[in-house]
C-alpha cells in the first residue's frame, strides 16, 4: 500500500477517515493487517506528508496507534503522553495537524488498565510525575463513588477503567473549550472529534 498523497488525503471526509480507523482496528484484531512496503513509504513521504487522522494516546508500550489502527508511515499524526490529556503544547500540535496539515479526524484514545490512571486513583506522588497525576485526578473525582468505598483505587479495575473513560470525555471537552481553532473546525464539519477506549486484552477499540 502506498503512502497518503495530497489527493488521497483530500478525498477523505471526517466520516470516511473515522471509518478507515475502525476498519484498520478490525484488521488488527483479526490479524489481517495490510501488506506495506515501509521502505517505499519512507521514500514516498520524503518530500511531504498528508496524514488523514490525528490520535492522542498514552505512552503505554501496548498502545501504538499505528499498529492498532493498522496504518503506515505518513498516515497518522501520533501524539503521546501518559494519561492522554491535553495541555497548551498538545493543543498547538493538534491545531497544526488539523488546520495546517489537513487531518480529518481527531481521536482521544484511552485504554484499559492505564498505569497513569491507576496512579491518579491512588493519588501517587513522585517527582515531576506528581503534576501529571494531579491533572488526571480531576477525572477520578468526576466518577461516581463505588458501592464499596475501600475500592476507589487501583485495586478496582472496573473503577480504573471508568476513570480512564471519563478522562477521555473530559479531554475532549477541554479540546473544544481551550481551542477555538479545533472547535470551529468541528462545528463547520471540517473535522470530527471522537473518543475511544482500547482494550489491552482484546486489541479492540470502542469509539464513542
Amino acid at each position: 500500500m502506498k503512502a497518503q498523497t495530497k489527493e488521497t488525503q483530500a478525498a477523505f471526509t471526517p466520516a470516511s477517515a473515522l471509518e478507515a480507523l475502525k476498519a484498520g482496528n478490525q484488521r488488527f484484531v483479526n490479524n489481517q493487517q495490510v501488506s506495506r512496503d515501509l521502505g517505499s513509504q519512507v521514500q514516498d513521504t520524503a518530500t511531504g506528508q498528508y496524514p488523514f487522522a490525528t490520535v492522542l494516546h498514552c505512552i503505554d508500550s501496548r498502545v501504538s496507534a499505528e499498529l492498532i489502527f493498522d496504518q503506515g508511515i505518513g498516515d497518522l499524526f501520533s501524539i503521546r503522553i501518559a494519561g492522554n490529556f491535553v495541555n497548551d503544547d498538545i493543543l498547538g500540535s493538534m491545531e497544526f495537524a488539523c488546520k495546517l496539515a489537513g487531518t480529518k479526524v481527531l481521536v482521544v484514545l484511552g485504554h484499559t488498565a492505564c498505569g497513569a490512571v491507576k496512579g491518579a486513583c491512588d493519588h501517587a506522588r513522585l517527582g515531576n510525575l506528581t503534576t501529571l497525576i494531579q491533572k488526571l485526578e480531576l477525572a477520578v473525582e468526576s466518577v461516581p463513588e463505588p458501592t464499596d468505598q475501600t475500592q476507589r483505587n487501583s485495586a478496582n479495575i472496573e473503577f480504573v477503567n471508568e476513570v480512564a473513560k471519563k478522562n477521555v470525555e473530559m479531554t475532549m471537552d477541554n479540546i473544544r473549550l481551550k481551542s477555538a481553532v479545533l472547535r470551529d473546525m468541528e462545528e463547520s464539519g471540517d473535522i470530527v472529534i471522537v473518543g475511544g477506549m482500547y482494550d489491552i486484552a482484546t486489541g479492540a477499540v470502542e469509539f464513542y
